[in-house]
């Protein structure tokens, strides 16, 4: 199998703060806005955003938020503040907006579709809240999008927590993440929990819905084609070969450009 990349994760860490630093004032911007999720995806983005010395603004939006994401998403913050005074931090309460827009809209018998599409409804209600947020002070939105999530299984809502200005951590696999999690000395508490995307209201892991942790599929990622018509798999790896690919082939729509109707007549 293709070998991981050792990563040299204090020059990771200078780079990807260089390149913010240069995104940002090339774009004529005061710095960064951040929706703080108690994940270490946005731990590490935004703790990397920081150490540019522009403007932070990290957003907590919680929507019938599980107490224990809430907690984490403020340790996190409090200790980036203390540590940095370019940090600030705002809460914007969608569960009432949410609530709203659920009386709007009409219902489906379909429970698996209207629960995912409330999902996804929660996750764009806070991509549109971290822009406007973003138009008040002279903001970039900063992605927390890892690479296993953004090119991998397209683990992210399109438009939602996929609406971002930058992507820093997106050449990142998950595994990767927290080891720069563990460098930047992110809570414990972060850095231990099981990774969730929150969209739900309960407790439910992202290995829950995908089926597969992110060391799996950082596994099926890394094989090559030729590693795949020659290896012998355990019955396991079978399984977590055939949900990568699934996911990774359904999910191209949010992977690739938007489709342009080119006009040749």
């Amino acid at each position: 199998m293709t070998k991981k990349r050792i990563l040299q994760i204090d020059k990771v860490n200078t780079h990807i703060v260089e390149w913010l630093k240069s995104y940002a004032e090339k774009s004529k911007v005061n710095g960064f806005v951040i929706g703080i999720s108690g994940g270490v995806d946005s731990a590490v983005t935004s703790a990397l955003c920081a150490q540019t010395g522009l403007k932070v603004l990290c957003v907590e939006m919680p929507i019938h938020q599980a107490h224990s994401h809430v907690t984490r998403g403020r340790e996190h913050i409090e200790q980036l503040k203390k540590q940095f005074s370019n940090v600030s931090s705002i809460e914007a309460d969608l569960t009432s907006v949410f609530e709203d827009f659920k009386k709007q809209v009409p219902e489906t018998s379909d429970e698996h579709k209207l629960h995912l599409s409330l999902a996804n409804t929660r996750s764009r209600l806070r991509m549109t809240t971290l822009y406007y947020f973003a138009g008040i002070y002279g903001l970039l939105v900063a992605g927390t999008g890892n690479k296993v999530e953004d090119f991998g299984v397209g683990f992210f809502t399109k438009y939602g927590d996929g609406g971002v200005d930058l992507s820093p951590i997106a050449d990142l696999m998950k595994s990767e993440v927290y080891e720069l999690g563990i460098y930047l000395k992110i809570p414990n508490s972060i850095l231990m929990a099981a990774p969730t995307d929150g969209l739900f209201g309960d407790e439910r892991t992202d290995e829950d819905q995908i089926g597969a942790s992110y060391d799996e599929l950082e596994w099926a990622m890394l094989l090559t084609d030729s590693e795949i018509t020659t290896n012998v798999f355990t019955e396991r790896e079978k399984e977590v070969l055939k949900i990568y690919k699934k996911l990774n082939q359904n999910n191209q729509h949010k992977m690739n450009p938007i489709p342009v109707c080119t006009i040749n007549c």
